[in-house]
């Protein structure tokens, strides 16, 4: 079996890579390798690697500059899955498409279930929801996973960033009215090689288990990071409301997603602390 994983330099396909069963023969192509949003490209790299299975951890991700930089958040999120269905349909593969929590407005108050109606708040949410829409019409073999507060022990993140503040700074303000399960990349990814073994198809959801904001995130990476040695101040983190931080795009304030379905399947994930303490450990190494 073949699988070709797109955005292989980002965090999570980096973290597919990393976790990729036996029996795999995995290619991955970072951004420089594959651009999502040349369907040209797109098809040309599938056919020649003539894979079995696509994961799809391309994405524009910056979240607030894609009010402004609407093209390119178009191009990748909205048209770039679309291109790929469309190639996995031509060679019979399947396509995993990793999508996100901000389809949803967040004016929720229970965890939001794959059927939800969803309402995104920003250009970034909407462009996902059109990538969503566009790969289930191109290709009957199609499985959308919505994950959400995705880091890991490198790369741009908010543990990273916490981190790096934490080292420089003696306090810090984080919103504590945005509440969402932190979802550590490893642990996506051995859920989404589980679910590349299922006959999964349609939306799931997928986290690790939990819930937190991200003030509690953030007091609990200090906490961690402290315990394990890491050198950083003890930074004192006060809670602060969105409204005291505002930013070009808005945030769901709930951000819980049901993950009842993809639990069957992968089993339930473990607590999102538990898995925080496991990234803490994997710096460096």
């Amino acid at each position: 079996m073949k699988a070709l994983i797109t955005g292989a330099g980002g965090q999570v396909g980096r973290a597919l890579l990393a976790a990729a069963p036996s029996g795999w023969e995995v290619v991955g192509l970072d951004r420089a390798g594959l651009d999502i949003g040349d369907e040209t490209a797109v098809l040309r790299a599938v056919r020649t690697h003539g894979p079995n299975l696509i994961i799809n951890a391309a994405a524009y991700t910056a979240v607030d500059r894609a009010e402004t930089d609407t093209d390119a958040a178009v191009r990748i999120n909205a048209h770039g899955p679309g291109h790929l269905a469309r190639a996995a349909a031509e060679i019979s593969a399947r396509l995993i498409h990793i999508s996100t929590d901000f389809v949803f407005d967040g004016a929720g108050s229970e965890p939001y279930r794959a059927d939800t109606p969803p309402h995104p708040l920003s250009v970034y949410g909407s462009t996902k929801l059109d990538g969503e829409k566009a790969a289930l019409a191109a290709h009957d073999n199609v499985l959308i996973v919505r994950t959400a507060w995705v880091y890991a022990a490198d790369g741009k993140n908010f543990m990273e960033t916490m981190l790096r503040l934490m080292g420089e700074r003696d306090r810090l303000t984080v919103v504590a009215d945005q509440i969402g399960s932190p979802t550590h990349a490893s642990s996506l990814a051995a859920a989404l090689w589980t679910l590349a073994g299922a006959d999964a198809r349609g939306i799931l959801h997928w986290t690790d288990a939990g819930a937190a904001s991200w003030y509690d995130f953030a007091v609990a990476i200090r906490e961690e990071a402290l315990a394990a040695g890491i050198p950083i101040r003890a930074t004192e983190v006060l809670p602060i409301r969105t409204a005291d931080y505002p930013t070009p795009a808005r945030r769901p304030s709930y951000s819980l997603l049901d993950k009842s379905e993809a639990w069957a399947i992968t089993g339930t994930a473990r607590h999102w602390r538990e898995e925080l303490r496991a990234a803490i450990a994997a710096r460096g190494k």
